[in-house]
């Protein structure tokens, strides 16, 4: 078993391939712990928030807070990419600041921040019933794409379609009037704050059917989808690039202009979510993270300011 108190690794599926590297402090192992059990088990949960208590671990409610540890976001793996290259610029500019981003999910990230496992969750969901006692702070907007292979010639798909595809209910590409073969469907798992958004958007109450293969980021969607003609999945429309090609909904494509008037069905926030109000060096990172300078990196790398 390796050492907990060792560098943190990059999960999987980010887009921006860099690791960082942090001296062995007992916050950066809260952190690190907090990510492994909060995917997908949620006795392991309360496990883990029950030993990080005792341990000690704070959140951004300390005004007391030092340069002396980390800073932990933790969550969503559509914010992730988003937030490694804001922690990356702002890491830069502030040397004295370190800052570890992990994956998890939405659910495993609000989760985290709630007890205090990290100073601030990442979500790509909004907070349902006691999840909004959290203090949060909205820092983007942004579409799912629902993404095929470039080679599949459809182009536009409506929302019900969709929806009858990711029910089980179509399973055959010949339905939507191209060449006959089976829909190879790609979802995310469950506690990703993606596929909550995309069952509360698309799905209607419909259950996403069991014959879907399960991606625990975005980034392995992508990879899936790029290398399968038949493949159909979703994703944060920040992450597409020309191995996928995102459809219209309904007419509609997941530009910029379309997520920012709404006018593309599928929009939701991106979230960073505290115990309290940020303080510190945390309210200094999210300051620029809603700054020009923050704002500024999230529209260029693909999503929609809030500001």
């Amino acid at each position: 078993m390796p050492n907990p108190l060792q560098a943190l690794r990059r999960p999987q599926g980010s887009t921006h391939a860099k690791t960082w590297t942090l001296r062995p402090h007992p916050r950066a192992w809260h952190c690190g712990l907090a990510r492994r059990f909060c995917r997908g088990r949620w006795p392991g949960l309360v496990l883990i928030a029950t030993f990080l208590v005792l341990l000690g671990a704070g959140g951004c409610k300390s005004s007391s807070q030092t340069n002396s540890r980390p800073l932990c976001v933790a969550g969503s793996t559509s914010v992730q990419p988003f937030a490694e290259k804001l922690a990356e610029v702002y890491m830069h500019q502030h040397p004295g600041v370190r800052i570890d981003v992990q994956g998890g999910g939405s659910s495993a990230g609000i989760y985290a921040a709630t007890q205090g496992a990290a100073d601030l969750g990442a979500s790509s969901r909004e907070l349902l019933g006691e999840e909004k006692k959290l203090v949060e702070i909205a820092i983007a907007f942004d579409g799912i794409a629902v993404i095929v292979h470039p080679s599949n010639p459809l182009t536009t798909i409506t929302l019900a379609e969709i929806r009858r595809i990711f029910s089980g209910a179509v399973t055959n590409w010949s339905a939507l009037g191209l060449p006959p073969h089976a829909i190879h469907l790609i979802t995310r798992e469950e506690g990703s704050g993606t596929r909550e958004a995309f069952e509360h958007l698309v799905m209607n109450k419909q259950n996403i059917t069991p014959a879907a293969l399960v991606q625990d980021s975005n980034g392995s969607v992508r990879e899936i989808v790029a290398g399968d003609p038949h493949a159909i999945g979703y994703i944060s429309a920040g992450l597409v690039d020309s191995r996928v090609k995102a459809l219209a909904i309904d007419g509609v494509l997941p530009t910029r202009e379309n997520i920012k008037t709404h006018a593309y069905k599928l929009t939701r926030r991106f979230l960073f979510v505290a115990q309290a109000a940020p303080a510190g060096p945390c309210k200094g990172f999210v300051d620029f993270v809603l700054g020009p300078d923050g704002q500024g990196i999230l529209e260029t790398e693909g999503l929609v300011g809030v500001k």
